[in-house]
């Protein structure tokens, strides 16, 4: 029996199945360990870490420490009154042994608790726990049950599903089996080996050190962690070799990690001609279709090398002429595409845009690259860059050609590198085809944004174009879904006009982008605009929160400036950044109290004009006269950016503001006294609404 911990005994699970794809380990092994949990917490078994591991052909779970026996608990039921329950000669009553009946308690154990309107009769239940080796036969087979794939699979007639056939399972408890059943299969106390590295008998195991012991003599290193250093260690040592280095992919090397149960890594070669071709061609080829890591020279070129993580050990020099063979078939297609796209220019491709569907609502590419195109000369003409202005026009023209190449028809992740090849092939001007890999960034909510200003206004032309397009046709985010990854896209508008630093109305821009779906006949909901507005409003406040750290009632205030003006992400970053700082000097509160004052009593109230002949007291010209100062220089701060001298400005008006309310009544009787002090104060909260609407802030 073992014990890992003073109060529980080791729980070890494994599912053993047929290879498993790589990209269905990760959230498996997650869920697994989560689910897990959940199950013995649902239980009442106390345990201590839990730990996940696994390989194509297994998902294990080890839990330590779980309780021998279940937590007792107890449960309460509150009855009728004392009163009702008993007789005056303390006999119990039809309602006391009914209630008594109901609970399955006898009525002699109801006890009395006095509560606020008297005393009641309770039924009190005590549940001392049941074994945990009862428990878990249905608590692991339920586990074995829940979990999901992104596709699942029935093998037998069972009814089991999961995402490849299950063949054997493992599940002790202090060392002894668990016999529970799942897809026709019952546990017990062997795992398999390697499945061309062992003999494939059964392995028996008595806990997880031997588990994990037993596995790597036959060919598997079970823990995912440990195949990891496994391979990043040999590639490392493969690539000082050739005076190289791996190129870091992330992605790549977790595929690998769970491709593989016991990793060896070799190195191939390819022949140094196929260095011709671009640098993201060779890489692609080599990893999309191969699953093979290149190798970089100490500039970052490329090496002629490919580095591979196989599922083997031995005849090296089998596998490696295999693996050669395959890549030199697939580098000479990648070739033939290159040689065959070069032979027709990308202008001549645009026509052929006008074949493929961007949407069954909203036309062709060929349509969304003409509307990008007017879409990004006004971009560019609003901020004000006319030499970028043709670039953005040529590239926004041919951005989309590419499309209809061989070589991103085969490899779809170039787009845009293709086109920026294949522009400078044609002598387009280098700024046009580093706009046209550009647009396509950020491609995730980490990524880069695009570096040029040209890159830049295309990446915007093709965000908002699309926005706009599936906002006028209703197919909006809902809940969890976003089919059209609209959310990705707002996000990186917000970051490219922020990060930036590009100065943008978004009002003009989004109604421009409607203009132009209009324009092409494509129906457009009278409400998109709105709605579209307020959906990217949700962006920026996710990026300040989020990226930018402030705090929230502050970057509510700066976003109900757009309300009243230009919704411009880059200015109102700016702004609530100020106001964040702000928020921390002792004139803060004072500042927001001034403007609550004026706010929360001309709600509904407009500017009718103040007439100084209708003062009747001095704290009104006193009032007025500040007002008037201020409002010849905060208008100018805001439009210079000097954010913090126009909150400095703003804080004067506090001192006349609480004089005008303690000198005089607003809602005086005579009406043109009234409405003269209400145009008044309205003057003073328009003032404070051209920076922020200070009345979101939390004080």
């Amino acid at each position: 029996m073992t014990r890992t911990q003073a109060s529980g005994l080791e729980l070890l699970l494994e599912i053993g199945t047929e290879e498993l794809p790589a990209q269905f380990m990760p959230p498996a092994l997650s869920t697994l360990g989560e689910r897990a949990g959940q199950l013995l917490k649902a239980a009442r078994l106390a345990h201590g870490t839990v730990k996940t591991m696994g390989t194509p052909r297994r998902l294990t779970l080890w839990v330590r420490g779980v309780a021998e026996h279940q937590e007792s608990v107890a449960t309460e039921a509150m009855g009728p009154s004392k009163s009702v329950g008993f007789d005056a000669q303390g006999q119990p009553t039809k309602a006391a042994i009914g209630f008594a009946a109901s609970q399955g308690v006898d009525v002699k154990a109801l006890v009395a608790r006095t509560m606020p309107k008297g005393e009641y009769l309770f039924a009190v239940k005590r549940d001392a726990g049941r074994k945990t080796t009862l428990l878990l036969p249905a608590l692991l087979a339920e586990l074995a049950g829940s979990l999901t794939f992104p596709k699942a699979m029935k093998w037998n007639d069972t009814g089991a599903r999961f995402a490849r056939p299950v063949r054997w399972l493992l599940a002790l408890y202090g060392g002894k089996p668990v016999r529970f059943q799942f897809a026709g299969l019952t546990a017990g106390d062997a795992t398999y080996g390697h499945r061309f590295l062992s003999a494939g008998r059964p392995l028996r195991v008595k806990d997880c050190r031997s588990y994990e012991a037993s596995l790597e003599k036959a060919g598997v290193i079970v823990d995912p962690d440990k195949r990891r250093a496994l391979i990043a260690s040999q590639m490392n040592r493969i690539a000082a070799h050739k005076k190289g280095r791996v190129h870091e992919d992330e992605a790549l090397l977790e595929q690998a990690v769970f491709s593989v149960e016991m990793p060896q890594v070799l190195i191939g070669a390819f022949k140094t001609q196929h260095l011709a071709l671009p640098k993201d061609v060779l890489m692609t080829s080599m990893k999309e279709h191969q699953g093979y890591f290149s190798l970089l020279n100490k500039d970052g070129g490329l090496l002629p090398y490919f580095v591979a993580v196989v599922n083997m050990r031995g005849g090296e020099a089998t596998i490696r002429a295999g693996n050669e063979r395959v890549l030199a078939a697939r580098l000479a297609d990648a070739r033939f595409f290159f040689d065959e796209d070069r032979k027709v220019r990308l202008e001549s491709r645009v026509e052929k845009l006008k074949g493929v569907t961007f949407h069954q609502k909203l036309g062709t590419l060929h349509q969304k690259a003409g509307r990008m195109m007017a879409l990004s000369a006004k971009l560019a003409d609003s901020l004000g860059d006319l030499d970028a202005l043709e670039h953005c026009r040529q590239a926004a023209k041919l951005c989309k050609a590419d499309l209809v190449t061989g070589m991103v028809g085969e490899f779809p992740t170039l787009q845009g590198v293709m086109g920026r090849e294949y522009a400078l092939h044609d002598r387009e001007p280098k700024e046009v085809a580093d706009a046209i890999a550009e647009h396509y960034l950020p491609r995730f909510a980490e990524d880069t944004i695009p570096p040029s200003l040209a890159g830049k206004v295309l990446s915007l032309a093709d965000r908002l174009d699309t926005l706009a397009a599936f906002f006028a046709v209703g197919l909006v985010p809902s809940g969890s879904q976003d089919p059209f990854a609209l959310r990705r896209h707002a996000y990186a508008v917000v970051r490219i006009l922020v990060e930036g630093t590009l100065s943008l109305s978004l009002n003009a821009a989004i109604l421009d982008a409607v203009r132009l779906l209009k324009e092409q006949g494509i129906p457009v909901d009278d409400k998109a605009p709105a709605e579209l507005q307020r959906f990217l409003g949700e962006r920026l406040r996710h990026y300040c929160q989020e990226v930018t750290k402030l705090r929230g009632d502050v970057v509510d205030a700066v976003l109900s400036k757009w309300q009243y003006g230009e919704f411009d992400p880059r200015d109102l970053v700016a702004r609530a950044k100020a106001l964040h700082a702000f928020a921390g000097r002792p004139e803060f509160q004072t500042l927001v109290t001034a403007f609550k004052r004026a706010e929360n009593i001309t709600k509904a109230q407009e500017d009718e004009g103040v007439n100084q002949a209708l003062f009747q007291d001095p704290v009104e010209a006193s009032l007025y006269a500040a007002l008037l100062a201020a409002e010849t220089v905060v208008p100018g701060l805001i439009e210079n950016r000097k954010y913090e001298d126009a909150l400095g400005a703003l804080v004067a008006l506090k001192a006349p503001v609480d004089a005008f309310f303690v000198g005089v009544m607003v809602m005086v009787d005579e009406e043109a006294v009234r409405r003269n002090r209400l145009s008044l104060l309205v003057r003073v909260r328009n003032l404070f609404r051209q920076y922020a609407d200070l009345s979101k802030i939390v004080q």
